[in-house]
């Protein structure tokens, strides 16, 4: 089975963090976001995937490689955006293409039984089989109602003001190939969503009911969730062991003295002086943290620097390399870019 992962979002909504790192191999509870992606797939057959990348393409593949766990990776780039269905094309072009694949979107951290999705699409005799989860707030997503055998009656993107079900579309299809020759022209930016799944309504376009964990990681409130998910084992992982706290203490990190947790990450090699405290918090590789320290429900990127008796609070993304000054705040959901310095006395906002 053959899987195209569309991975190619610059990730606004996570920087600073992803000025620097790409979206998909962001670290996700210490490893690169896509590894649990990739080991999802390869639990249901998949020993192709194509990974779709834009942005920084570059430095997904140096991190993943060409193949992961024995699943063969191919790489189509796009040079410019394609949206969501132009780089499916874009892949048949360059001759990569299976008869049949699964699609899935680059950010979702989930535990679907694609195997049963497959299955489904095999009975119905669909040309696309649409993954369908519940959630509690659709404003964000598309709203996919169907009729009693499972065919789609309508796709409503992000749609505004009442909806006529609580299942969305979760990022995950089963797609044949045709569907893409007959209905992805190719050298334009094409839209599953907005072009595509709209003009299969009616003419096999099927919805699968799924459940399970579900989770866009997309923005730095779901980050951290997905995070806390992972450490709590919501969300089955191959995760290394965890604490007493529920924490994850990556190699070489110095901590004697300061109170970790609970559910923080820290990455290799990270040191946090005495008195300080790391709280619901997750540190990249090689951060330090001075002495009587505070960092709650905040993200540190790899390499940042943060000064004796500084405070980070909630919500707030500190970039790559910045430097914190001793006694420095870091305000809640404040955003620091990369390399900024921040000096001092001064509480950032």
């Amino acid at each position: 089975m053959q899987a195209l992962v569309l991975a190619g979002g610059q990730g606004t909504r996570l920087r600073p963090l992803t000025y620097t790192t790409p979206k998909p191999v962001i670290p996700l509870a210490g490893r690169p976001f896509l590894t649990f992606m990739l080991d999802w797939l390869r639990g249901h057959g998949v020993n192709e995937a194509i990974l779709s990348c834009g942005f920084l393409s570059d430095g997904v593949r140096a991190v993943l490689g060409d193949v992961y766990g024995g699943m063969r990776l191919r790489y189509v780039v796009e040079d410019e955006p394609l949206g969501t269905a132009g780089p499916v094309r874009l892949a048949l072009d360059e001759g990569v293409l299976a008869e049949r694949l699964l699609v899935l979107n680059g950010d979702v951290l989930c535990d679907m039984d694609l195997t049963a999705e497959i299955a489904r699409h095999e009975q119905t005799g669909a040309r696309c089989t649409l993954a369908l989860i519940e959630v509690a707030d659709t404003a964000s997503y598309g709203v996919v109602p169907t009729h009693p055998d499972g065919s789609v009656e309508r796709f409503l993107e992000k749609t505004d003001g009442e909806v006529p079900t609580n299942r969305i579309n979760a990022g995950a299809y089963v797609l044949e190939r045709e569907v893409v020759e007959a209905l992805v022209p190719a050298g334009r930016a094409v839209s599953f969503e907005r072009e595509v799944f709209p003009a299969l309504v009616g003419d096999g376009l099927y919805g699968w009911h799924a459940d399970g964990y579900w989770i866009d990681i997309g923005t730095p409130e779901r980050y951290l969730e997905a995070t806390y998910d992972l450490l709590a084992g919501t969300v089955p992982s191959a995760l290394a062991p965890r604490d007493e706290t529920g924490s994850l203490i990556g190699p070489g990190c110095l901590t004697a003295g300061a109170r970790i947790g609970p559910q923080s990450v820290l990455g290799a090699h990270c040191s946090v002086g005495s008195g300080a405290v790391v709280d619901r918090s997750v540190l990249h590789d090689r951060v330090q943290v001075g002495a009587d320290c505070e960092i709650r429900s905040a993200v540190l990127a790899e390499r940042v620097r943060v000064g004796d008796g500084a405070r980070v609070e909630a919500g707030a993304m500190v970039g790559e390399g910045a430097r914190i000054a001793p006694g420095a705040v870091v305000a809640a959901d404040a955003r620091i870019d990369p390399d900024t310095a921040v000096e001092a006395g001064e509480a950032l906002a």
